[in-house]
């Protein structure tokens, strides 16, 4: 049997525990992350990089953490604000 798994719903099966163990607080701190300024200039310069086609193989990696690690707080965050919309109207 082929069981086909995305990326996206291993990181969803992942994060579904932590979704359970959301508190108020914990809710609201997980909406309050932001990435450092430095960090936000990196990602910009390699955004523009990666547009031009002039990514080192080094820097394309880099790139596609950034991307990845603000995919999983993008969907942190969906959950806490998931769970204070529910427990919190």
């Amino acid at each position: 049997m082929n069981v086909t798994v995305t990326p996206a719903q291993l990181l969803g099966e992942l994060v579904e525990p932590l979704g359970r163990a959301l508190t108020p607080s914990s809710a609201r701190e997980l909406l309050a992350v932001r990435a450092s300024d430095a960090a936000r200039a990196r990602v910009s310069e390699l955004a523009e990089r990666c547009n031009q086609g002039a990514l080192t193989p080094e820097e394309r990696a880099e790139y596609r953490l950034f991307v990845e690690v603000g995919d999983v707080v993008a969907l942190l965050q969906g959950r806490a604000r998931r769970y204070l919309s529910e427990h919190l109207s």
